[in-house]
């Protein structure tokens, strides 16, 4: 029995999104041998895109923590239901993810034009061979746009610049950055980054977010395995640092919280991952 991360459901063989025979990783120009954060999390989630390096740190990290797994599960849960809210709560029809990962399931343009179909989607990152399978996988409605931009999150004048073809900078986009900050080590950088994006963007717009945070020595510990051989590292923070990214902005309800706890739709117990979402005023 097998979980396939696209239909979030288990199957002896997933007869929907079946293995590729393609290997997106030869044409991307991948090193498979080296384990990459993208595709480790893509084996948490359940996903196909990943290599036995990543697996073998998989691995050793569920050891230590078999929640894990669902952790991951739960944090993509969390995106689904923020992309829903902004979109049919707030009428957010622009969306800038970066560092989206992988694709597996409730993409944030699937979840988002199936609310509204014109929403725009952009994302954004810099493995290749995120950008390979994103091409393959992601698409878009007929009234809505999905582009990819290949880029590094630190560098924000090249990814708004590209960003503008698809999106209305004028008008107001959420900025995701789900589960990337925690590899920028220091607050102040991380911060600058947010405010550097925000800058470009209008008044009303949102910024969202979820890091792991050193509340358990469990996760403390599985983030010490990861880094032991993925690239990029794992830096943990403490709820109140989180919460200081997010100074300037008005917290939407119920502010910085484990990510199970954000606007719940089911019971799941709280989590290591914090996240919130915050307006630009």
């Amino acid at each position: 029995m097998v979980f396939c991360g696209l239909c979030q459901e288990r199957h002896y063989a997933c007869r929907v999104h079946p293995a590729r025979t393609t290997d997106p990783a030869k044409d991307a120009h991948v090193d498979t041998s080296a384990p990459q954060t993208a595709r480790i999390w893509n084996y948490l989630l359940g996903g196909t895109d990943n290599f036995a390096a990543d697996r073998a740190v998989g691995d050793e990290i569920l050891a230590n923590l078999p929640q894990l797994a669902e952790n991951a599960r739960l944090s993509r849960a969390y995106l689904a239901r923020v992309t829903r809210w902004l979109t049919a709560e707030v009428g957010v029809r622009q969306f800038l993810d970066i560092g989206t990962g992988l694709p597996t399931a409730e993409n944030t343009h699937t979840v988002a034009q199936s609310v509204a179909p014109d929403a725009r989607i952009v994302y954004v990152d810099h493995d290749p061979l995120v950008l390979a399978q994103a091409r393959a996988l992601l698409d878009s409605t007929p009234e809505g746009a999905t582009a990819y931009v290949h880029a590094d999150l630190r560098d924000p004048a090249t990814i708004l610049a590209e960003a503008a073809k698809t999106l209305d900078l004028t008008r107001p986009v959420a900025l995701f950055l789900m589960g990337i900050l925690g590899h920028v080590e220091r607050d102040d950088e991380a911060k600058q980054l947010i405010d550097t994006y925000l800058a470009a963007l209008p008044p009303g717009s949102w910024f969202a977010m979820y890091d792991g945070s050193d509340t358990s020595p469990e996760n403390t510990e599985a983030v010490r395995i990861w880094n032991l051989s993925a690239n990029p590292k794992y830096h943990l923070r403490t709820p109140e640092r989180i919460a200081a990214l997010f100074d300037g902005l008005e917290l939407a309800e119920p502010g910085v919280v484990p990510v199970t706890r954000w606007r719940p739709e089911t019971d799941a117990p709280a989590i290591d991952q914090y996240g919130a979402v915050g307006r630009k005023p």
